[in-house]
Protein backbone atom coordinates (compact mmCIF):
# COMPACT_ATOMS: atom_id res chain seq x y z
CA UNK A 1 0.00 0.00 0.00
CA UNK A 2 1.47 3.26 -1.00
CA UNK A 3 1.88 6.30 -0.26
CA UNK A 4 -0.76 9.19 -1.04
CA UNK A 5 1.16 11.31 -3.56
CA UNK A 6 -0.09 14.58 -2.71
CA UNK A 7 1.58 16.69 -5.95
CA UNK A 8 -0.34 13.79 -8.10
CA UNK A 9 -3.07 14.72 -6.42
CA UNK A 10 -2.88 18.32 -6.82
CA UNK A 11 -2.47 17.72 -10.96
CA UNK A 12 -4.54 15.57 -11.41
CA UNK A 13 -7.39 17.08 -9.46
CA UNK A 14 -6.86 19.83 -11.50
CA UNK A 15 -6.86 18.44 -14.72
CA UNK A 16 -10.20 16.65 -13.15
CA UNK A 17 -11.27 20.04 -12.26
CA UNK A 18 -10.87 21.89 -15.89
CA UNK A 19 -13.65 18.89 -17.09
CA UNK A 20 -16.01 19.79 -14.62
CA UNK A 21 -15.49 23.69 -15.04
CA UNK A 22 -15.99 23.25 -18.89
CA UNK A 23 -19.00 20.91 -18.51
CA UNK A 24 -20.38 23.19 -15.71
CA UNK A 25 -20.10 26.27 -17.84
CA UNK A 26 -21.69 24.49 -21.29
CA UNK A 27 -24.52 23.20 -19.28
CA UNK A 28 -25.47 26.06 -17.03
CA UNK A 29 -23.79 29.19 -18.55
CA UNK A 30 -24.86 27.92 -22.21
CA UNK A 31 -27.90 25.10 -21.82
CA UNK A 32 -29.80 26.55 -18.87
CA UNK A 33 -28.74 30.11 -19.23
CA UNK A 34 -32.32 31.48 -19.46
CA UNK A 35 -33.91 29.17 -17.08
CA UNK A 36 -31.01 30.66 -14.28
CA UNK A 37 -31.36 33.93 -14.85
CA UNK A 38 -35.24 33.20 -14.31
CA UNK A 39 -34.11 31.17 -11.15
CA UNK A 40 -32.15 33.89 -9.95
CA UNK A 41 -34.89 36.51 -10.75
CA UNK A 42 -36.89 34.62 -8.19
CA UNK A 43 -34.44 35.00 -5.67
CA UNK A 44 -34.01 39.01 -6.44
CA UNK A 45 -30.59 37.98 -7.92
CA UNK A 46 -28.97 39.66 -11.16
CA UNK A 47 -28.58 37.24 -14.19
CA UNK A 48 -26.02 34.48 -14.11
CA UNK A 49 -22.86 35.76 -16.12
CA UNK A 50 -18.96 34.69 -16.26
CA UNK A 51 -18.33 36.94 -12.77
CA UNK A 52 -21.23 35.42 -10.46
CA UNK A 53 -20.01 31.95 -11.73
CA UNK A 54 -16.18 32.63 -10.44
CA UNK A 55 -17.11 30.76 -7.07
CA UNK A 56 -17.98 27.53 -9.00
CA UNK A 57 -15.02 27.58 -11.14
CA UNK A 58 -12.98 27.19 -7.84
CA UNK A 59 -15.12 24.91 -6.28
CA UNK A 60 -14.59 22.77 -8.93
CA UNK A 61 -11.10 23.14 -8.71
CA UNK A 62 -11.21 22.17 -5.30
CA UNK A 63 -13.42 19.45 -5.40
CA UNK A 64 -11.14 17.48 -8.66
CA UNK A 65 -8.43 17.79 -6.50
CA UNK A 66 -10.37 16.66 -3.47
CA UNK A 67 -12.01 13.69 -6.08
CA UNK A 68 -8.51 12.71 -6.86
CA UNK A 69 -7.65 12.56 -3.46
CA UNK A 70 -10.20 10.07 -2.63
CA UNK A 71 -9.07 8.14 -5.46
CA UNK A 72 -5.99 7.82 -4.26
CA UNK A 73 -7.46 6.82 -1.12
CA UNK A 74 -9.63 4.04 -2.70
CA UNK A 75 -6.86 2.33 -4.65
CA UNK A 76 -5.87 0.09 -2.15
CA UNK A 77 -8.68 -1.21 -2.04
CA UNK A 78 -10.45 -1.40 -4.93
CA UNK A 79 -6.72 -1.53 -7.21
CA UNK A 80 -5.44 0.98 -10.02
CA UNK A 81 -7.08 1.83 -12.76
CA UNK A 82 -10.28 3.09 -14.74
CA UNK A 83 -12.90 0.78 -12.92
CA UNK A 84 -11.34 2.63 -9.05
CA UNK A 85 -11.36 6.18 -11.22
CA UNK A 86 -15.59 5.54 -12.31
CA UNK A 87 -16.82 4.38 -8.75
CA UNK A 88 -14.26 7.58 -7.04
CA UNK A 89 -16.50 9.83 -9.18
CA UNK A 90 -19.63 7.71 -8.98
CA UNK A 91 -19.48 8.34 -5.24
CA UNK A 92 -18.68 12.33 -6.02
CA UNK A 93 -21.76 12.90 -8.14
CA UNK A 94 -24.16 10.64 -5.85
CA UNK A 95 -23.04 12.27 -2.77
CA UNK A 96 -22.83 16.41 -4.30
CA UNK A 97 -25.45 15.67 -7.72
CA UNK A 98 -27.46 13.56 -5.85
CA UNK A 99 -27.54 13.96 -2.61
CA UNK A 100 -26.36 17.39 -2.57
CA UNK A 101 -28.44 19.59 -5.31
CA UNK A 102 -31.50 16.85 -5.49
CA UNK A 103 -32.38 18.38 -2.07
CA UNK A 104 -33.04 21.77 -3.94
CA UNK A 105 -35.28 20.55 -6.26
CA UNK A 106 -37.05 18.29 -2.92
CA UNK A 107 -37.13 22.13 -1.19
CA UNK A 108 -38.72 23.49 -4.22
CA UNK A 109 -35.77 26.16 -4.91
CA UNK A 110 -35.14 24.57 -8.55
CA UNK A 111 -36.90 23.52 -11.36
CA UNK A 112 -36.87 19.48 -11.50
CA UNK A 113 -36.50 19.19 -15.24
CA UNK A 114 -33.17 21.48 -14.23
CA UNK A 115 -32.58 19.02 -11.38
CA UNK A 116 -32.92 16.11 -13.13
CA UNK A 117 -30.97 17.21 -16.68
CA UNK A 118 -28.04 18.14 -14.00
CA UNK A 119 -27.98 15.03 -12.40
CA UNK A 120 -27.81 13.28 -15.56
CA UNK A 121 -25.34 15.93 -17.24
CA UNK A 122 -23.35 14.93 -13.64
CA UNK A 123 -24.01 11.34 -13.79
CA UNK A 124 -21.48 10.90 -17.32
CA UNK A 125 -18.79 14.28 -16.53
CA UNK A 126 -17.93 13.50 -13.12
CA UNK A 127 -16.72 9.75 -14.07
CA UNK A 128 -14.85 11.38 -17.29
CA UNK A 129 -13.47 14.26 -14.70
CA UNK A 130 -12.04 11.30 -12.33
CA UNK A 131 -10.94 9.23 -15.11
CA UNK A 132 -8.97 11.92 -16.47
CA UNK A 133 -7.54 12.61 -13.39
CA UNK A 134 -6.48 9.24 -11.79
CA UNK A 135 -4.70 9.02 -15.96
CA UNK A 136 -2.60 11.06 -14.09
CA UNK A 137 -1.98 9.74 -10.88
CA UNK A 138 0.96 7.63 -9.67
CA UNK A 139 1.86 6.78 -6.20
CA UNK A 140 5.39 5.61 -7.24
CA UNK A 141 7.07 9.39 -6.75
CA UNK A 142 5.63 9.56 -3.43
CA UNK A 143 6.97 5.80 -2.37
CA UNK A 144 10.30 6.57 -3.37
CA UNK A 145 10.38 9.64 -1.34
CA UNK A 146 9.72 7.75 1.75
Amino acid sequence: MGNINMTRVIIGGLLAGVVMNIGETVLNMVIFKDEWNAVMAKFNQGPMNFASFGWYILMFFVLGITMIWLYGVMRPKFGAGPKTAIITGLTVWFLLWVLGFGSSAAQGLFPSNMVLATMVWGFFEVPIAALVGAWLYREEEAAARA
